[in-house]
């Protein structure tokens, strides 16, 4: 699935073209990072988690197969050490509970989003990632930040694409409980 520009660029850092390898890391550094920080929390430890990515990428280049593309590859890699990192670390990533959705407050979250900016909404979808499992965050944030499809985010996570769709679905409903934990109160101020 690599492309052949891929397939030449990953030759070349093979053999030895660091100014190639510092292209990767130019080209994914940043959605790197966005996957590390969502699922860290945290932003020294998403720093050290891409570095440790990129060191990852680099010492296993001679081993990528090129059955995914590059990027998936890099993503998967990425995700895998957020959680290392998160095993070495679990006292500190607790999840937050939440309770299951009702209809009646998944219309209410529904009517208060449509009124929403569209850049308040992405802020505020952004902020309630923090209140996720490192999971749920990473495959929202493929899903929907990333724009990444499933059979993509299957070969990241090593999931298949129908445990993806059920967990998919639990955390929206997840980030829901959250959005509306955080807009109750916005919407009892405007009504009240």
């Amino acid at each position: 699935m690599t492309t052949n520009n891929e397939q030449a660029l990953i030759n070349k850092i093979i053999n030895g073209d660091s100014q190639s390898f510092a292209h990767v890391v130019d080209r994914h550094k940043d959605l790197v990072f966005s996957l590390a920080i969502r699922m860290l929390k945290n932003q020294e430890e998403a720093e050290e988690v891409s570095q440790d990515t990129f060191v990852k990428v680099y010492t296993s280049l001679k081993s990528f197969k090129g059955d995914s593309k590059f990027s998936t590859w890099i993503y998967r890699i990425a995700y895998n050490t957020c959680l290392d990192h998160i095993k070495k670390n679990k006292k500190r990533f607790d999840q937050l509970e939440l309770n299951e959705v009702t209809e009646n407050k998944m219309e209410s979250l529904q009517n208060a989003l449509d009124i929403m900016i569209v850049e308040e909404r992405a802020e505020m979808v952004r902020s309630c990632l923090d209140y996720l499992s490192a999971e749920d965050t990473a495959l929202l944030t493929l899903f929907y930040l990333e724009e990444k499809n499933l059979k993509e985010i299957e070969k990241i996570m090593k999931l298949t694409v129908n445990t993806l769709k059920v967990r998919l679905f639990r955390a929206r409903k997840k980030m829901a409980e959250v959005l509306l934990q955080q807009l109750e109160p916005e919407m009892l101020s405007n009504h009240g």
